[in-house]
């Protein structure tokens, strides 16, 4: 094992740090939520990341994105992500994908991946990147911010559970809810995508996910927590 690694250790087995680097996930969005994502699964040893974003920085990012920062203004959100990957852990594979999730892209995106996560902004993008993730077999660890609030799931494939959670305009319960209209603090992206990494860790070293068909609503303000069936 790798010296790196040997500060996950007991917390994750020996064997289970071995699974985590012969797995592959597909992060969809590099920005708030996802550039922590890909920092944390990469640093934890995920083998294999696919970075998909066809965004590019700009200086309203730079509160909130850890990949973003003032000389990479104009630059691809995707690349950022393999170039900082390959400084922080070179034992990851980062595939950049500089192109928006779309109908044509989809399902080409998550087929043998063994986790997709949702690092999206748009309602019709997370319910495009469910179905895919549904048609491929593979599970979903959702995510998504507003101001002060958090909320995550992680989406059994074939489940609907995001549909079912997106499914009025009103969605009641969910953080397009919230009052900030399109706040994003700093904090708010890092502290959902610690909770969607712990999750994708779980799913990958064959633990139960404490959120498959659940979700969890937090309104760091008030440090007020719900964790709800779906």
């Amino acid at each position: 094992m790798e010296e790196r690694y040997i500060r996950n250790i007991p917390a994750v087995s020996p064997a289970e740090q071995e699974a985590l680097s012969a797995a592959k996930v597909v992060v969809v969005g590099c920005g708030g939520l996802g550039g922590y994502l890909i920092e944390y699964l990469g640093r934890m040893g995920v083998g294999t990341i696919t970075a998909v974003d066809g965004d590019v920085f700009e200086p309203s990012n730079l509160n909130r994105q850890i990949l973003s920062e003032p000389a990479l203004l104009g630059r691809s959100k995707a690349a950022a992500a393999k170039e900082r990957l390959a400084r922080i852990n070179p034992f990851v594979t980062v595939h950049e994908v500089e192109a928006f999730l779309d109908g044509d892209n989809a399902a080409g995106l998550v087929a043998e991946q063994d986790l997709a996560l949702d690092a999206l902004d748009s309602v019709p993008a997370r319910l495009l990147l469910a179905d895919a993730c549904a048609e491929a077999g593979v599970p979903l660890v959702h995510g998504a911010i507003r101001g002060w609030w958090v909320q995550a799931a992680v989406v059994p494939p074939g489940s609907g559970l995001l549909h079912r959670l997106y499914a009025s305009k009103d969605a009641a319960g969910t953080v397009e809810d919230a009052p900030e209209d399109k706040a994003s603090l700093p904090f708010t992206p890092a502290f959902c995508a610690a909770i969607q990494a712990a999750e994708a860790v779980k799913l990958l070293t064959g633990q139960p996910s404490s959120l498959e068909g659940r979700l969890l609503l937090s309104d760091l303000r008030r440090m007020d927590w719900d964790v709800l069936p779906l």
